[in-house]
């Protein structure tokens, strides 16, 4: 079954399951693609029994700027914060109507991710087309620490899952950097480079600390190790659409979910490098896709047909 919801007049860009409720996501929306108007956050609860089963709108936020990506809170189970168009950071509580409870805004161009740091909690991480990424505590007015060494866009900054003070970022700039929240002058650690694109999509496997993945304009995937000297262990591709965001299991070590410009999200057996499973319900793009905390197998997606698709995937939790 696949339990569906409109974010009427917006186009989906990300959608993310709460790390602490079984039956609440919520998506990042913009009018007009993106280029020009507002946007919404949709904060929904999911009802996978009975004669109300589907998807439940719980809150919905008009913004006067379209909204890329979110993140939910890891110290508060009712807040979220939202990465905009117009440069700025907003945080939200789900149990007030209307407005943020907090707002930055340092970046000078469109934020593109946001992720708060879910090995740490106390902080969380954003990145912009103005080529920083930045660190943050929701309690401070400024940010804490910026980091500019990338030569275009950051799509994405994301969190090692097992140290507290390291991530990664991929970028316009065809590379992929790590870095060290604390790191004294802000320098990256390591550089990677491999593609021959755009950098769009990376994320972190879940059991293998020292393995991330990436996606590319290359219309490629590619499997790393920042053990290994040349960074690349694996490569997947090229396709003949670009996968626009990565997703490893949180479940498993060995399967990806990806979406795509195919107008289909995928999962991946990384071992093989196999499709094991298709979901192509969607009817334009697909930018955002997650995996359930909660349920083994279950994954949302979102899409330019502003629907937001939540359904169960029949593989091995291996």
């Amino acid at each position: 079954m696949c339990m569906r919801y409109r974010s009427v007049g917006c186009k989906g860009y990300s959608v993310k399951f709460s790390p602490f409720s079984d039956s609440l996501l919520a998506a990042a929306t913009s009018a007009n693609f993106g280029l020009v108007g507002n946007g919404k956050l949709c904060v929904l609860n999911t009802h996978t029994q009975g004669p109300a089963a589907g998807l439940a709108p719980r809150q919905e936020y008009d913004t006067q700027d379209g909204l890329f990506d979110l993140t939910w809170s890891e110290i508060h189970e009712n807040q979220l914060a939202t990465a905009s168009g117009d440069g700025s950071i907003k945080l939200w509580d789900i149990t007030l109507a209307g407005y943020p409870v907090a707002k930055w805004h340092e970046h000078k161009r469109e934020v593109m991710s946001v992720e708060w740091n879910y090995t740490s909690k106390a902080t969380f991480l954003s990145s912009s087309w103005d080529g920083s990424a930045k660190l943050w505590n929701p309690n401070t007015p400024q940010a804490l620490r910026t980091f500019a060494e990338h030569t275009g866009c950051v799509y994405t900054a994301a969190w090692s899952p097992r140290s507290p003070d390291q991530f990664a970022t991929c970028s316009e700039d065809k590379t992929v950097k790590l870095w060290s929240a604390n790191e004294p002058a802000a320098k990256s650690l390591m550089t990677f480079g491999g593609h021959m694109d755009q950098v769009i999509s990376l994320d972190w496997n879940k059991y293998m600390p020292s393995q991330f993945v990436t996606s590319s304009v290359d219309r490629t995937i590619k499997i790393w190790d920042i053990r290994n000297p040349r960074g690349q262990v694996a490569m997947f591709g090229p396709f003949e659409f670009s996968v626009r965001r990565v997703k490893f299991s949180p479940f498993s070590p060995n399967f990806i979910a990806t979406a795509g410009y195919d107008m289909s999200a995928s999962v991946w057996d990384v071992r093989t490098g196999a499709v094991v499973y298709v979901h192509d319900a969607h009817k334009e793009f697909v930018f955002g896709v997650d995996w359930s905390l909660f349920h083994p197998g279950q994954i949302a997606t979102c899409s330019w047909d502003e629907y937001i698709n939540v359904f169960n995937v029949p593989i091995p939790q291996n």
